[in-house]
């Protein structure tokens, strides 16, 4: 088979959500979010695993997102829509029965006008100038909309992975101010907002990269592993090239493997001589260019010629491959490519 393998640890999954519901209060409610098809690992297979876990909330990014996640954890929990009520979402909407969180006034009269009576969420901006509406704004449609009875008032940390960071505070003062008094649910954490502590999970908190295993929950259990396997092994000897652009020069006779996934399954090519594979125990490095099917790499130090080479596994997870090149692990998850065979722990 030259098709790389994926394994996708729904048990893990459903143990990094258990811990993370574990750090809020009895009564709190921990929802999930699931947005970007499951942060890459199919938002269907995570919600589900999810919703068994006892996740009985979601949240996805745009509306159609949100319909993978229905079909899969059918038609009673809740399902939020960041992006609120675009042009064109009404009949997702309705017949989907999500629930937008209203970033504006303009989206607060699309939905009131479109969808009458059908229950909306708003986000707040309490700092981060995104999304949201911002305090002044807020104040001039507050009566109003909380006379229609919103399910939810949410806004987003812009700094919640660095614990001291004085924006954390600044945040939770404008959202305290912005929606005490208000009688609707609030929620103000995900995955960040969490670790920071009690003041920041009020009703509701949403962890999002800490369910798959990234940080910053270090305690998190690895969801992932990557393996891919070794289509052909060839003895290069020092002084020869490997791959495009002669970019890599053998320092020494080795062995090399030409493994089967490249650029077009997310495996970036800035990491190009830099990355690290694995064999069983073994490190072995990819040596030329990340090309857009194949990678390249020094299997010397292996003791027998391996069949797969893991990229993310036991040895180097998605914040550890993340840091070799200077992005994050939600950028190396999200784009893991659709070649890849999935199978499902």
């Amino acid at each position: 088979m030259a098709q790389a393998l994926l394994q996708i640890d729904l048990s893990a999954l459903q143990a990094n959500w258990r811990a993370l519901d574990a750090r809020s209060e009895p009564g709190i409610e921990t929802a999930a979010t699931v947005k970007a098809n499951g942060y890459g690992l199919g938002a269907g297979h995570v919600a589900h695993a999810l919703a068994h876990a006892g996740a009985r909330r979601f949240f996805v990014a745009i509306a159609e997102e949100g319909l993978a996640v229905r079909a899969a954890i059918g038609p009673d929990l809740p399902v939020h829509v960041y992006g609120g009520h675009m042009e064109g979402d009404a009949r997702i909407l309705h017949e989907a029965g999500l629930i937008p969180m209203l970033n504006s006034v303009e989206q607060l009269t699309r939905h009131l006008e479109a969808l009458p009576g059908h229950p909306f969420g708003i986000q707040l901006d309490s700092g981060m100038n995104r999304l949201g509406m911002e305090p002044a704004e807020w104040a001039s449609v507050a009566q109003i909309v909380l006379a229609q009875n919103p399910v939810l008032l949410m806004s987003h940390l812009a700094c919640a992975d660095e614990t001291g960071h004085p924006m954390n505070a600044a945040q939770l003062a404008q959202f305290v101010e912005m929606t005490e008094g208000t009688g609707a649910p609030r929620s103000l954490a995900a995955t960040g907002g969490v670790l920071l502590g009690p003041d920041y999970h009020f009703e509701i908190t949403r962890p999002g990269i800490g369910l798959y295993g990234g940080a910053p929950f270090a305690d998190a259990r690895a969801v992932v592993r990557l393996s891919i396997p070794v289509i052909q092994i060839r003895e290069v000897l020092q002084g020869e090239s490997v791959g495009y652009g002669n970019s890599f020069i053998a320092p020494r006779d080795m062995r090399v493997a030409t493994i089967a996934a490249g650029y077009a399954d997310g495996i970036q090519r800035a990491l190009s001589g830099r990355a690290t594979l694995w064999a069983g125990d073994i490190a072995c490095p990819l040596v030329g260019r990340v090309s857009m099917d194949l990678l390249t790499v020094d299997v010397s130090a292996a003791p027998e010629p391996p069949e797969w080479l893991d990229l993310l596994g036991p040895h180097q997870g998605i914040d550890d491959l993340a840091d070799v090149i200077g992005t994050i692990g939600y950028e190396i998850l999200t784009g893991l490519g659709q070649r890849y065979a999935r199978h499902y722990l």
